[in-house]
């Protein structure tokens, strides 16, 4: 039974049924959204058309009976007694399933993308492009790791500056072998003079 036990707290705090967990709250959260957007906004307006051009006032009264429809005492039609086809259901599903697809696709383009920016900074940071210490300078020069161009632009400057100091160390190298030369540099200077006489 302990390990039974052990078993069921490893499961239920794993990561995978933590992000199910969100996932369906957040699915229910969204759907509750979907279905406002839908009935609040687009309906309205295609009941608007449909009154217009076949005379109803909403979808819900889009039926067409199979057969004689079934009346109450006051000479209203009776739908639990009737058989009839909901239109008005079947175009509330088509507009949800378009609504709810087209969310759904701007909510995964958008992670798309904020995925693609962390893949290119990951793998960066993997290629060693993007160290520790040059991290915390772009984070003092006020440089987001997301903001690719001002990264591209850091690393530039970065690189134009250790040219500039290799450049001024080989300088001063050259001016010190000048001001300083060995033994054997000197010796060729002497063969060289020697010879051009």
């Amino acid at each position: 039974m302990k390990k039974f036990i052990e078993e069921f707290k490893v499961f239920i705090t794993r990561g995978n049924v933590i992000d199910m967990a969100v996932g369906v709250t957040v699915g229910s959260a969204f759907t509750a959204i979907v279905n406002s957007v839908t009935n609040n906004i687009i309906k309205p307006f295609i009941n608007w058309i449909i009154s217009i051009i076949i005379g109803a006032d909403t979808l819900s009264e889009c039926f067409t009976f199979l057969g004689a429809p079934a009346r109450l005492e006051d000479g209203t039609i009776d739908l639990a007694n009737s058989i009839y086809i909901d239109w008005g259901a079947f175009i509330n599903a088509i507009i949800n399933f378009f609504v709810i697809a087209f969310v759904l696709f701007c909510v995964v383009k958008a992670i798309n993308a904020f995925t693609d920016k962390q893949k290119a900074v990951t793998a960066k940071l993997f290629e060693g492009i993007i160290s520790t210490e040059d991290k915390k300078a772009m984070k003092k020069q006020g440089i987001s790791l997301k903001d690719k161009e001002a990264v591209d632009a850091y690393f530039k400057a970065k690189q134009a500056e250790a040219d500039r100091i290799a450049a001024e160390e080989a300088e001063k190298e050259r001016l010190e072998r000048e001001a300083n030369p060995t033994t054997e540099e000197l010796l060729k200077q002497i063969r060289d003079i020697l010879s051009n006489k």
